[in-house]
C-alpha cells in the first residue's frame, strides 16, 4: 500500500456488508462508490482490501452497490472516443476464456467487423488452464491495440481492436490480478463485462455465470444505468464469454431506452451439433475461425443471429444519436 497518499477508514463499511449472507446490509450507491474509489486509488490497506473483496463474494452485490462500483470505475480511467460511421461501437468482454468449447469470441467480433460494425474486444491476454481470446486473435493475426489510434485505425480497416484491461483501465487491472492471491473471483470480474468506455452511446455484450445474476443485471440496466450509455444484450455466458452457444442459442434479453425485451429465446436441446474445432489450442481455433471467415466451414446459426441481432441494434442506436455519424 502506498504510504504517500492518504489512507481510507473501510471498516464502518465492512461491518455492513461483512455480516455473512443474512446479517449483512448493502451499501447506498453513494457509499459503494466511495469505497470503491478508494479501492482504485489503493487507498485501502490490504488487509482491509482482503476483507471487503471476500465479504462482497459472500453476500453478493445489490444493484445499488453494483451502480455506485460502476460510478467510480468508469470515473477511473478517460473514455474513448466514440467512432463515426452508421454504426455505434459494440463492446465484447472477454475474460473466460474457454477449457471445453472452442472460444469462439473472436469469431463473433470478426464477422460483426466485416459487417463494418466497430467491435472494441477488452479482457485478458491470458487466463490459465484456458484458451484466451487475445492469444487466438495473435494466431489470426491481429495484434493489441497500443493507443487509442491504432484503436481507430482498427475501426477504419474494418477489424476489431483488442485492447487489453491494463491499457484500458489500469486500476481495474490491478483489483482483478488479486485473484491469484485470493483464489476467488472479486465484484471487479463483474464490473468490466458491464463496462461502457466510449464517450458516446454503445452497445454492451454483456454475460453471466451464476443465474442470480441474470435479475440483478437486469435490474441495473433497467434502473440503475444511464440510459444514454446506449443498450445492452445480457445473456448466459458460453463458458463465461459473450459468444452465442455453438449448438443452441441462449435467452439474451435486450435493454434499451428503459425496457427490457426478449430478443432471442433459449434453444431446445439438440443432437443436431454444429460442427466446431475441440478448442484445446488457440492456433487450432483459430485455423477453424479463419476457414469459417473464407466460407470453408460453417458459422453455427446461433452466432450468424447474434451478430444479425448485435448489427441491427448498434445501427439504431447511432440513427438515435445522428451528432455522431
Amino acid at each position: 500500500m502506498n504510504t504517500d497518499i492518504e489512507r481510507f477508514v473501510a471498516a464502518p463499511f465492512i461491518k455492513e456488508i461483512g455480516r455473512g449472507v443474512k446479517g449483512a446490509r448493502s451499501l447506498s450507491r453513494e457509499d459503494a462508490r466511495r469505497l470503491y474509489s478508494a479501492m482504485l486509488d489503493g487507498r485501502v490497506s490490504d488487509l482491509e482490501l482482503g476483507g471487503i473483496l471476500l465479504a462482497m463474494r459472500i453476500k453478493g452485490e445489490s444493484v445499488e452497490e453494483l451502480a455506485g462500483f460502476m460510478d467510480a470505475a468508469e470515473a477511473s480511467f478517460a473514455p474513448l472516443p466514440a467512432p463515426p460511421g452508421p454504426y455505434a461501437p459494440v463492446l465484447i468482454p472477454t475474460y473466460n476464456g474457454a477449457r471445453k468449447l472452442a472460444n469462439l469470441t473472436p469469431l463473433l467480433a470478426l464477422l460483426l467487423a466485416r459487417e463494418g460494425v466497430p467491435v472494441l474486444v477488452h479482457g485478458v491476454r491470458t487466463d490459465p488452464g484456458r484458451v484466451a481470446t487475445a492469444e487466438i486473435l495473435a494466431e489470426l493475426g491481429m495484434a493489441e491495440a497500443g493507443s487509442t489510434a491504432d484503436m481507430l485505425e482498427a475501426f477504419d480497416k474494418g477489424r476489431p481492436a483488442f485492447l487489453p484491461i491494463e491499457r484500458l483501465a489500469p486500476k481495474l487491472a490491478h483489483l482483478l490480478s488479486l485473484r491469484r492471491i485470493l483464489g476467488l473471483r472479486n465484484s471487479t470480474h463483474t464490473l468490466v463485462k458491464m463496462l461502457q468506455p466510449f464517450d458516446g452511446p454503445a452497445l454492451r455484450l454483456v454475460s453471466y455465470t451464476h443465474p442470480e445474476y441474470l435479475e440483478t443485471l437486469g435490474a441495473y440496466f433497467l434502473g440503475a444505468a444511464p440510459a444514454e450509455r446506449g443498450d445492452a444484450f445480457l445473456m448466459r455466458g458460453t463458458e463465461g464469454e459473450t459468444v452465442a452457444h455453438p449448438h443452441r442459442a441462449q435467452q439474451i434479453d435486450w435493454f434499451h431506452e428503459g425496457e427490457r425485451t426478449l430478443l432471442v429465446e433459449r434453444d431446445a436441446p439438440t443432437d443436431d451439433l454444429a460442427e466446431v474445432p475441440d478448442g484445446r489450442d488457440a492456433a487450432t481455433t483459430a485455423a477453424w475461425i479463419a476457414a469459417a471467415l473464407r466460407g470453408e466451414a460453417s458459422v453455427p446459426p446461433s452466432i450468424s443471429a447474434q451478430v444479425a441481432h448485435c448489427a441491427e441494434v448498434s445501427r439504431a442506436i447511432r440513427a438515435r444519436n445522428p451528432h455522431l455519424v
